[in-house]
């Protein structure tokens, strides 16, 4: 009996100290590889320093709980985000981006929206590669609220154009629309007007072509024209004027 006892004794003693050792290893583990995944905006630094904002965030058991029972951290252009452990000390980030087509200037704040007319951020940042859209006559500004402006439809055109540009890498500063929902491209000191939405694919296209083989255009004061322009030519050609 009393054999029996000590080796249950030294059973249970064992267990707790297993138990400390595994409750020791739990709370001085630290993550300390971090991958981003899905993220254009953010380097896998500047997401730690969203995620990781003081000592304990970086415990694999802290962050795992605080991932599961808290609200995700609210990150600028981010709508929401996924982690995933590949190990006690590495961690995956997959960033899920919000769709932001272009954004307005209002005040010292840039109220950028999707595809939808959303204004889904207010930022005193400007983010590289989003278009400036001027000429939109609008209310009063609410973020999460649909850009108030008088012709909703004017958001199929932007979501056309802006699509198309992407499609062909033509990288513009502002697209302005005028009272008759006419565009106009602002790339560099160049200025490139549209006309309506018509033929915009090849619009776009042939304006492509035209910086790719001729890139010093976007460095002259002019206005190159390809309001009426069609691929069958029945519509007209392509003018540049230097102003």
């Amino acid at each position: 009996m009393g054999e029996a006892r000590e080796k249950r004794n030294l059973g249970l003693w064992a267990a707790a100290a297993l138990l400390l050792l595994a409750a020791i290893a739990a709370v001085t583990l630290r993550i300390t590889t971090v991958t981003v995944s899905g993220s254009t905006r953010y380097t896998p630094e500047q997401m730690e320093e969203y995620l990781f904002q003081d000592t304990w965030d970086r415990n694999p058991l802290v962050c795992y709980l605080k991932d599961r029972l808290q609200p995700h951290r609210q990150i600028p252009f981010v709508d929401d985000y996924r982690l995933v452990f590949h190990g006690p000390t590495s961690l995956e980030i997959i960033v899920y981006e919000k769709s932001v087509v272009g954004y307005v200037s209002c005040m010292s704040s840039y109220m950028y929206f999707d595809r939808d007319g959303i204004i889904v951020e207010s930022s005193t940042k400007r983010l590289e590669g989003v278009p400036e859209i001027t000429g939109l006559k609008f209310g009063h500004l609410i973020l999460h609220q649909p850009l108030p402006v008088e012709d909703q439809s004017v958001f199929q055109d932007i979501m056309t154009l802006t699509q198309q540009l992407e499609l062909y890498e033509v990288k513009v500063d502002r697209i302005a629309y005028n009272s008759e929902k006419e565009a106009t491209l602002y790339i560099g000191q160049m200025e490139v007007s549209l006309g309506k939405g018509d033929n915009m694919d090849s619009k776009i296209s042939v304006l492509s072509d035209i910086l790719k083989s001729q890139p010093q255009l976007a460095q002259m004061d002019g206005v190159m024209e390809l309001d009426n322009y069609s691929e069958d030519g029945i519509g007209g050609g392509i003018t540049f004027r230097k102003r």
